[in-house]
């Protein structure tokens, strides 16, 4: 029988008639042209003394070349004793189960995909979105297991991963960082992506330890001696501010850095820290003594003296927060005064980092190593030693009340307490920081006493 009889022309030319009829292209290769107008490939074989039809498929899906190949494939099979149906029929089972596997493969859960649906529907409703733990776990996490299919992450891979992290001498991340993941698997296992939680066998004392609560709180004499440090640590003076700020009013230092010049009313002396930027989520009024409300003065003053801006920076107008960063589009990092007096107590044996301070002893106490969060400890501390009670240097420091009897019954807001426990703070921190010169016979006059206000006015004091 003559080879390739068929062309594309043939084919597009091939009208139908009353009945189906075939087209030879030869070797057993037929186009079959039925009466609505349809046409189809069949190779015609025989096979154990029986003729038999093998169907290759529809025009529109399988053309001329394709046709050709399919019906050598089966030409191929016949001269190795297997019948062409039952062996396409084997060969189109092996690529299903092929497809499916990889569509299986393709479906699995990876530990990056449980991050995001565990960022979708848990972390989304946090203060912040999530933005921290995500930032930790891209950090420490994912790099290690995110592309782990979840059913196949053991026990030992979360050891390995805390271990790189221990080995970074960072306890209080260790825990951190491994009550998360702890928190993503059980996430898991109760959306049903996972049978078991593979921390659940991990004993959390064994693999990072017990953290020893911060006990650090400045003596008076250390803040005497701050007073004498700071000016000379090469901080900028707003940074300065912030110190003394977090020490006279037990805030945060990231809620210090975070306020907008639209909380800090200087005629009333006071200092509104917003829902969003309080860590239990409410507001809280800071009623400023007059040494905490020269760090407001100081911290403006700076602003007004701020360099030009951007072109574009300058016709938005000036930047609405205290703090601001390099670009005025947000406040600064809520980690950079935290570094900026880490940085100063490294030591001489301390590790020098690129593009930080070099001077790394100029705010070196003789209680050792302090924190800002230290500072607000320390304030607490201050009050209550002045006689304010604990309940009162509490709410100072805007904790919430544990006790929910007291929480539902006792609505006192503790104002006037909370604002008298300020004024004492402040007029405390005003006889410890007051120059040498000041405390033996000098003017005692707030202006002259203000350690982190050197240069600013009078002029400078106003809003």
């Amino acid at each position: 029988m003559a080879q390739n009889q068929l062309s594309d022309r043939k084919i597009q030319n091939a009208a139908p008639r009353e009945k189906e009829y075939l087209l030879a292209d030869g070797d057993g290769l037929f186009l079959r042209v039925r009466p609505a107008g349809s046409k189809d490939w069949l190779f015609v074989y025989s096979f154990a003394g029986k003729r038999r039809k093998l169907g290759i498929g529809s025009l529109e899906a399988v053309g001329l070349a394709t046709a050709r190949e399919l019906a050598k494939q089966a030409r191929d099979s016949i001269a190795r004793g297997l019948d062409p149906q039952l062996d396409r029929a084997q060969r189109i089972a092996e690529q299903e189960a092929q497809r499916r596997a990889l569509e299986a493969e393709a479906q699995r859960l990876t530990v990056a995909d449980l991050f995001e649906r565990w960022a979708e529907l848990e972390l989304v409703t946090r203060k912040d979105g999530g933005a921290e733990v995500r930032r930790m776990m891209q950090k420490d996490v994912l790099p290690h297991i995110g592309a782990m299919p979840l059913e196949d992450v053991r026990k030992g891979h979360i050891v390995a991963t805390i271990d790189r992290i221990r080995a970074r001498g960072v306890g209080r991340m260790v825990q951190n960082i491994f009550s998360l993941t702890r928190q993503m698997f059980r996430f898991a296992v109760d959306r049903d992506y996972l049978e078991t939680d593979p921390t659940a066998a991990i004993r959390k004392s064994r693999l990072v330890g017990t953290y020893a609560e911060r006990e650090r709180v400045l003596s008076e004499a250390e803040i005497t001696a701050l007073a004498g440090l700071l000016p000379k640590s090469g901080m900028l003076p707003e940074n300065v501010a912030a110190v003394w700020l977090a020490l006279a009013t037990g805030a945060r230092i990231g809620e210090i850095l975070k306020a907008e010049w639209r909380h800090v009313d200087f005629e009333a002396a006071t200092w509104l820290i917003p829902p969003e930027n309080s860590k239990n989520g409410r507001a809280h009024t800071v009623y400023l003594s007059p040494f905490a409300l020269r760090q407001w003065q100081a911290v403006k003053a700076e602003a007004n003296r701020a360099p030009e801006l951007a072109d574009e920076a300058e016709a938005a107008g000036p930047a609405p927060w205290c703090f601001p960063n390099r670009k005025r589009t947000g406040p600064v990092d809520e980690k950079t005064v935290t570094k900026q007096t880490a940085d100063r107590q490294r030591g001489a044996e301390g590790k020098r980092l690129a593009g930080r301070s070099t001077d790394v002893d100029a705010l070196i106490l003789p209680g050792g190593q302090w924190r800002p969060h230290d500072l607000r400890r320390t304030a607490a501390t201050m009050m209550t030693a002045l006689g304010v009670l604990p309940e009162v240097a509490e709410r100072c420091l805007n904790h919430t009340e544990e006790n929910r009897v007291k929480r539902t019954y006792q609505r006192h807001d503790y104002r006037p307490e909370m604002t008298e426990a300020w004024r004492l703070l402040g007029a405390r921190l005003e006889e410890l920081t007051r120059p040498k010169d000041a405390a033996h016979g000098g003017s005692e006059a707030p202006d002259e006493a203000a350690p982190a206000d050197p240069a600013a006015e009078p002029e400078h004091g106003t809003a």
